[in-house]
This record gives C-alpha cells, sequence and structure tokens, in this order.
C-alpha cells in the first residue's frame, strides 16, 4: 500500500514579542504564535548567559506542553553589563538609568533560541551573543532618545533597529539578526536539523 508523505508539522512560536515575530517573518514560514507560561527570575547567581538559554528551553518546552506535536520555537535576551544581567525597563525612570550606566560601556546581548518538538524528542538550544558599544550619552541626548521612541518593553532600554542606532558606536556578532530578539541564522540552523526545508 502506498504511504502518503508525511505532512510538515507546524511551527510555533513561543512567545508574544512583536519583534521576534516579525524577525521570524521573513523566513516566510506559516507558523502560530502562542505565550510561554514561564518564571523569568533569574537564580541567585546566575549568569546572564546561562539564564538567557534556561529560559529560551523553558519558553519552548512550556508551549510545547500545548503542542506536542508541533515544533516550537523559545526564545530569550538578557543584556549583560559587566556580568549584571539587565531586563527590560518597563517604566521611564528604569530606562533613563539604564542608558546612564551603559554609556560609554561594551554590553553583551545575550541572545539564545531553542527548537522543541515533544513528538520526536527534538530539542536543541544555542546562544548568540551581540557585543554593543554605546556611545558616551549626555543626559539630554538619553532623555530625546526615550521620549520619542520609548523602547520600554526591550532589554536594555535600545532598538538597534530603530532610533536606538544612534546611541551606538559599534556592534560586533556573527548573527546580525540576534540583536532584536532572534537570532535567525540559527534558527535557521536548527529548523533545517529537525527537517524543515529552507532556501
Amino acid at each position: 500500500m502506498h504511504q502518503s508523505p508525511a505532512r510538515p508539522r507546524s511551527l510555533v512560536l513561543g512567545s508574544t514579542s512583536r519583534y521576534r515575530r516579525e524577525a521570524l517573518e521573513r523566513l516566510k514560514l506559516r507558523f502560530e504564535v502562542a505565550a510561554p507560561d514561564v518564571d523569568e527570575t533569574p537564580q541567585p547567581a546566575e549568569a546572564p548567559r546561562a539564564l538567557a538559554l534556561r529560559l529560551a528551553l523553558a519558553k519552548a518546552r512550556a508551549v510545547a506542553q500545548q503542542h506536542p506535536e508541533a515544533l516550537v520555537i523559545g526564545a530569550d535576551q538578557v543584556a549583560d553589563l559587566a556580568g549584571e544581567p539587565l531586563g527590560k525597563p518597563i517604566r521611564h525612570e528604569h530606562a533613563v538609568q539604564q542608558l546612564r550606566r551603559m554609556r560609554g560601556q561594551t554590553v553583551v546581548f545575550h541572545t539564545a533560541v531553542s527548537l522543541v518538538c515533544l513528538a520526536t524528542g527534538f530539542e536543541q538550544v544555542d546562544l548568540a551573543p551581540v557585543e554593543v558599544r554605546f556611545r558616551p550619552l549626555s543626559d539630554d541626548e538619553i532623555e530625546r532618545y526615550l521620549r520619542a521612541e520609548q523602547p520600554y518593553d526591550c532589554a536594555g532600554s535600545a532598538k538597534s533597529e530603530g532610533l536606538g542606532i544612534a546611541l551606538l558606536d559599534a556592534i560586533q556578532s556573527d548573527d546580525p539578526s540576534a540583536l532584536v530578539g532572534l537570532p535567525l541564522i540559527r534558527t535557521c540552523r536548527m529548523l533545517r536539523a529537525a527537517g524543515v526545508p529552507l532556501p
């Protein structure tokens, strides 16, 4: 009896971040979006790199419980200032404090991505560090930037894909897309390993 070819697995982005959704749309794949229910509190003495990796995998696993047949992408980004994790500022005054601390400094944005499929047992996680050197910003520059862009939902208070690029002196990474929150080169590598056809 002739067997029909296996249907491709559905793809789920385990994130409510519009930045990650827009990034994944670049790959021209159909996908759903689901919110991961994960406590993002850092563990005692947890390094920013380890935190990003742990949370990316935890988010993918959490969403995979609800979509066991699907391929689930999880991602997380932690800004690292001299070993200290910087999260999303949420409020204006916190963003001001973050940018004052980062001016003239090099900050590493640890962007982790994972791909999980419970049905097949597939599980991978990887990290794309991005070194970002901030200009020596004045208080006026910080205030003008925050009022113009309001990047309060971004780790480290700066959106490089927008006006935030004007705050920077240099960006160094082997996966430039990672700074937006989803390292697409590593994501493509994982999707191909899981059998998803990509150009």
